[in-house]
């Protein structure tokens, strides 16, 4: 069976989820192929096919590149003449179908059995493209497809919705709120969730520290909810809680995480450490007690699956797929998001709770960890999704 998948990059080392996905399809027969607009000459594991370049600054490329465009569909006429029409039913205007033959001219040529879109907003403009080429077409939800771009555009996936043959989802959360988008519950779906490389983890059954040590591992952004992390241990600190809180990643709002910082009087207790790569972000794993995801909305959150693996004691929010993630109680604590007080009083009652109910939970986390997020078992799940 022959699996296209199409992503805006060619994955990095780090991208556990796209690597053991290809390499698990590949043990068993599937001949994979990567559709991208950016390609890493580095990048071994699959045949890569580019998109065109677009040369805005150079004129006499772009022209060169229209042309090679040109001579690579001529031997697929009936492709392009049937891409068109379809475009046309939709009311798409000239010039945007041209935009899209050009951009999509790479798919376009493909022999496939199946054209899988790895992110929703990859699949806006390309809808086409699998029924031009005979292929069945899936697409995968993530957080910020359904989460935030839905909203800065209303009704985007409503011709992808009734073009898609089968959903693949990282979440039950992100599935029900694709329903709510307009996505049919008669369209065929799995959950497939993220899954950690279980031979890189060495879970660490530690005592709590003094000062405690927390950690977060995202992109400083609104909806990782920060400010309200902060919030919560700036009253921790007035109740004379000490503890260290390191930050591991980059993003648009480092200006108001670090004037909070100051504002908050935390100045002396919290590290943001930019962005690390994962062998050094596992790490800060090892040396952590407990890891904080407070997040407004999340589609699942490797990075808490990964904190689970490694022995910390996870406390993280109520948004979005965070309590599919940490099962309360059980496995870690899931705090209402928004409510600084309520996070405070949540990690005041993990320190305080014996030594051995935190091995307890440490214990439940790993154990599910390794049932329920394995590799091997997220492989034989995208095997099945295409059979």
């Amino acid at each position: 069976m022959k699996v296209g998948i199409v992503l805006s990059k060619t994955p990095t080392y780090s991208e556990t989820f796209f690597l053991s996905k290809i390499r698990g399809l590949q043990k068993h027969g599937f001949v994979v192929s990567l559709y991208v607009q950016k390609e890493d000459v580095s990048f071994k594991l699959c045949n890569v096919v580019q998109a065109p370049r677009f040369y805005r600054k150079n004129k006499f490329l772009q022209i060169l590149a229209i042309f090679q465009v040109i001579f690579r569909l001529l031997p697929f006429l009936i492709r392009l003449q049937n891409f068109i029409k379809l475009e046309r039913k939709v009311d798409r205007s000239w010039h945007q179908i041209l935009k899209n033959i050009y951009n999509n001219a790479h798919i376009l040529t493909a022999e496939l059995d199946w054209l899988h879109f790895g992110f929703a907003t990859m699949a806006l403009q390309s809808e086409h493209v699998a029924q031009v080429i005979d292929a069945k077409m899936a697409v995968s939800l993530r957080g910020f497809d359904i989460d935030v771009y839905a909203l800065q555009h209303p009704n985007c996936y409503s011709l992808l919705w009734k073009q898609v043959d089968k959903v693949h989802s990282i979440s039950n959360y992100l599935l029900d709120k694709a329903k709510l988008l307009g996505l049919s519950n008669e369209i065929s779906y799995s959950i497939i969730r993220p899954a950690v490389d279980l031979l890189k983890f060495n879970p660490v059954n530690r005592v709590l520290s003094e000062p405690i040590n927390f950690l977060t591992v995202g992109r400083l952004h609104w909806i990782k909810g920060l400010i309200y992390t902060l919030e919560a241990l700036a009253i921790l600190k007035v109740k004379g809680v000490k503890f260290n809180y390191t930050i591991i990643g980059s993003g648009p709002d480092y200006e108001p995480i670090v004037f909070a910082i100051s504002q908050l009087g935390l100045t002396k207790e919290v590290r943001l450490l930019g962005k690390k790569t994962h062998k050094d972000t596992l790490g800060y794993f090892t040396i952590s007690d407990i890891y904080i995801q407070y997040s407004i909305s999340e589609g699942f959150c490797n990075a808490v699956l990964e904190a689970q693996g490694m022995g910390c004691l996870c406390v993280v929010s109520d948004g979005g797929a965070l309590p599919e993630n940490v099962i309360h109680r059980q496995t870690g604590w899931v705090v209402p998001k928004r409510n600084p007080k309520l996070l405070a009083n949540a990690l005041q009652e993990v320190i305080l709770l014996p030594e051995d109910v935190k091995g307890e939970y440490r214990k439940n986390a790993t154990k599910r960890v390794i049932e329920a997020f394995s590799l091997d078992l997220q492989q034989k799940t995208f095997r099945e999704f295409y059979n």
